[in-house]
């Protein structure tokens, strides 16, 4: 992609952030140090009762240009503020980064290279995640590349990590945005959502090019509030898969026991055996009513958060 007459390529980059004042300065650095520049970065502090806004100013210096937006908003959870960081977004592609992640230099040459001049509404590539002194990579592209095809193996999976993410905008705004009701996985909906319809091409490709730092307190670490979004999730996009090859109730028995299993390994490891009984137990229920409410067309679908009036707007602008 050529950079504007200024040197600055046509990338919004949206960074929600909540009681993140220890670690926004090093993700806004990591977006400093890209080897090709964002038009600018957009930090939606949501409602964050800490200096998580000011940290994120006393930055400004250091990103050489790039105009840096720090939104304060009421806090309504990271779809909340990634939904107001789309609004408020005036480059055609937008990137993701969460506020204690950080990536690669050339993490935005790279992704603008593989979605500029194609017909693809989303690249991603593979991470790095670090809990303590430990990393591990995030196969992301490998998942990608499995027999079969790909958004099946997108909803059954759920092989994309929103920081690695390069979107259209204009079609993250025409799918209304993300779920703002899902206190998590609001970003694999958005995803299942925009990649539906088999026309709709993606890619994830094979590079490590973001950190993302493990947190106690993470939303990742929250195992109940995962286990009922995926259960939502998988519910509402079964009946996506009718456009797919494949048996959709095969993949929405894959995608609850894949659920449940991460929920189990999750509270094995912190030795909460009890809600690991419980889940046990309750894992056949919630199978059995999953597939009664994909067969009897009782899924609810999904809501616009951002205003139809505005995804229409960018729709139309010339790309």
């Amino acid at each position: 992609m050529p950079p504007d007459p200024h040197g600055f390529a046509d990338v919004s980059v949206v960074i929600p952030a909540y009681r993140a004042a220890a670690t926004i300065g090093r993700a806004l650095a990591s977006v400093a140090n890209q080897t090709v520049k964002p038009r600018e970065v957009i930090v939606v502090v949501d409602g964050s009762p800490d200096e998580t806004a000011a940290q994120a100013e006393a930055a400004a210096k250091q990103l050489s240009g790039t105009d840096l937006h720090v939104l304060r908003v009421t806090h309504g959870g990271a779809g909340f503020a990634r939904n107001r960081g789309l609004e408020r977004a005036s480059a055609q592609f937008v990137a993701f980064l969460d506020a204690d992640d950080e990536w690669l230099p050339d993490k935005l040459e790279r992704s603008l290279a593989e979605i500029v001049d194609t017909r693809r509404v989303l690249v991603a590539h593979d991470g790095w995640i670090h809990d303590g002194d430990n990393a591990t990579l995030n196969e992301c592209a490998r998942r990608f590349r499995e027999s079969g095809d790909p958004y099946v193996n997108l909803y059954r999976k759920g092989y994309i990590d929103t920081c690695s993410v390069v979107i259209r905008r204009a079609a993250a705004l025409g799918a209304g945005g993300f779920d703002e009701t899902l206190p998590n996985a609001q970003d694999f909906e958005l995803w299942l959502a925009l990649l539906k319809d088999p026309a709709a091409q993606f890619h994830v490709f094979e590079a490590p090019l973001v950190r993302y730092h493990v947190s106690e307190h993470g939303i990742m670490s929250r195992t109940d509030s995962r286990l009922r979004c995926g259960l939502r999730i998988a519910v509402r996009h079964a009946a996506s898969l009718r456009a797919h090859p494949g048996s959709v109730v095969a993949s929405l028995w894959f995608r609850i026991t894949a659920i449940h299993y991460e929920a189990a390994c999750s509270y094995a490891r912190r030795r909460q055996f009890l809600r690991l009984a419980g889940l046990l137990v309750q894992a056949p229920v919630n199978l059995v009513r999953a597939t009664f409410l994909h067969l009897s067309g009782r899924a609810k679908p999904r809501a616009a958060f951002i205003e139809a009036a505005l995804a229409h707007r960018c729709a139309d602008a010339p790309s």
